[in-house]
């Protein structure tokens, strides 16, 4: 079994691929789909399918690390709860199955806009609303799955807290952004207007909890206490 330490560091670094590559993803759908806009938006598509595609893909890879992730930290902490650490790994995993799933209205609008078919079929303006509807359709999947990528904080706040491998605030933080995602998630579909108005103030709170985590896996990894004899107590 590895040590504490080594798998602290393998988990951030899979959690940086998982950052990396859905953040590269979400850049480029919002640079390029502009919401209410089907024209713009189809036609943005079409002139920068291979980017478009090339963010299907990172989000694809990045999921798959998601999963990865919460394998390598069910590994780490499992000693505090082994039933708390199997929640985790759970909620990560239906959150990766339906956002996995959800790529498929991402590659069918794509396929809209560039096929020419769909444009003689239903007309340019028919089949650029098709496109604007299976972006939407994505956007709703992803904002849906953000509910069990929320839950999966608090059982990994949790167990951070408990652990003892790492400062008891980095839990207090995820726990918090759990409960920043999940205020996102209900005001987007309760109050849409509200959500759009605060949304600068829960970005943050919902950010600084896995960044911090992330870099603190990576560059300080898992702090474990030694016995007198100078042998780590996790052994």
């Amino acid at each position: 079994m590895k040590s504490p330490q080594r798998l602290s560091r393998v988990a951030g670094l899979l959690y940086l691929v998982l950052a990396l590559g859905t953040g590269f993803a979400q850049a480029v759908r919002t640079g390029i789909i502009v919401p209410g806009d089907a024209s713009a938006t189809a036609n943005g598509i079409r002139d920068s399918a291979a980017l478009f595609r090339l963010s299907f893909v990172a989000d694809l890879v990045g999921f798959t690390f998601f999963l990865f992730t919460a394998m390598a930290l069910y590994l780490l902490l499992q000693h505090v709860n082994k039933l708390v650490a199997a929640a985790m790994v759970t909620l990560v995993a239906v959150s990766v199955a339906i956002t996995s799933l959800d790529l498929v209205f991402q590659l069918t609008a794509l396929s809209i806009a560039t096929s020419p078919g769909y444009a003689h079929a239903f007309g340019a303006g028919g089949s650029d609303s098709l496109v604007m509807l299976f972006a939407d359709l994505h956007n709703s999947g992803a904002i849906i799955s953000s509910m069990f990528f929320a839950l999966w904080l608090l059982p990994l706040g949790y167990l951070v807290i408990e652990s003892g491998y790492f400062p008891r605030v980095l839990g207090v933080l995820l726990a918090i952004g759990c409960f920043a995602y999940l205020v996102d998630l209900f005001l987007h579909f309760l109050a849409p207007d509200v959500s759009t108005a605060i949304q600068p103030l829960y970005i943050p709170t919902q950010a600084v909890g896995e960044v911090s985590f992330m870099l603190w896996l990576i560059f300080m990894g898992a702090n474990v206490p030694r016995l007198a004899t100078g042998v780590p107590a996790a052994a």
